[in-house]
């Protein structure tokens, strides 16, 4: 794949780019897919030099000008676009990355030829309403990528499962495609107790200050002991169950947080919660 466009570049579109951009190759051998966008979009470019994938070029939407001009100005692999209709004509992959209550107005008009392919990352936007809105033949793919693709080390889930798209987010850090599109909503209620994690953190850290702590050696004592929580994540040959029993000892701290705190009622209201989510994104 040589050419990706991103229509709405937020956090999640700049996180794509970046993960795409720092890899192996330099714009040399793609000048001619950027030669006609506006020059003053480029100025100031300088390739990356990291490598290990190799980018492609990528056609940014204009709107979100300070986000577009920033990844424009730190990666020779990017350029903003005039309009949204010139990020669709230069792409072979288009992703739309819009905010589901701007989507209709961002994508009014748009033509997406059928040689095109699509990727839908619009959390609760299905596939079948952004075909009305695209009015397109071409394939559409739902595609859940998280912040960490900016670091290639995010397995992204799909649905249906594309070559190019798997291609894509297999060098971002994998892809995990979906069986059908029931299975693919589960995954995204999951996405959904991502900022819950972090204010769990952000929890203990208020309980050490209120207990005397300084704030700054609070927060980097609990990041440090979930930095390593998370490393012991990589641990494919043991469940989760047993990584929790393995770091907890009969009658011991953790298992008494866990049994008091992490009880029936709390496990209970967490998978209410998540089937409540997963109602309406089905």
């Amino acid at each position: 794949m040589k050419r990706v466009g991103v229509i709405g570049v937020g956090e999640i579109g700049r996180a794509v780019v970046t993960g795409l951009c720092e890899g192996e190759g330099s714009s040399d051998d793609r000048s001619d897919d950027r030669s006609d966008v506006r020059s003053d979009d480029r100025s100031d470019v300088r390739p990356d030099d990291r490598s290990d994938v190799k980018s492609p070029a990528v056609f940014l939407s204009p709107r979100g000008a300070r986000i577009t001009a920033e990844l424009a100005a730190r990666y020779a692999d990017v350029a903003v676009c005039a309009d949204n209709q010139e990020v669709v004509d230069r792409s072979e992959v288009v992703m739309i990355a819009v905010r589901r209550q701007d989507r209709h107005e961002a994508l009014a008009g748009l033509r997406v030829g059928g040689d095109k392919v699509v990727v839908n990352v619009m959390a609760g936007v299905g596939n079948d309403d952004l075909r009305r809105t695209l009015a397109t033949d071409a394939p559409l793919v739902r595609a859940i990528p998280l912040p960490a693709v900016r670091e290639r080390r995010s397995v992204t889930v799909t649905y249906p499962s594309h070559p190019a798209v798997n291609s894509l987010f297999e060098d971002l850090g994998g892809v995990l495609p979906a069986a059908d599109e029931a299975a693919f909503n589960v995954f995204s209620a999951l996405t959904g107790t991502l900022t819950t994690h972090y204010w769990y953190l952000a929890t203990l850290t208020s309980w050490a200050v209120a207990h005397g702590i300084p704030s700054d050696e609070a927060d980097g004592y609990v990041r440090s002991l979930f930095q390593g929580v998370g490393r012991a994540l990589s641990d494919g040959t043991r469940t989760l169950h047993q990584l929790a029993a393995d770091h907890e000892t009969p009658n011991g701290s953790n298992e008494r947080i866990r049994t008091t705190w992490f009880d029936g009622a709390n496990g209970g209201a967490l998978n209410q919660a998540l089937d409540d989510l997963l109602a309406d994104l089905n």
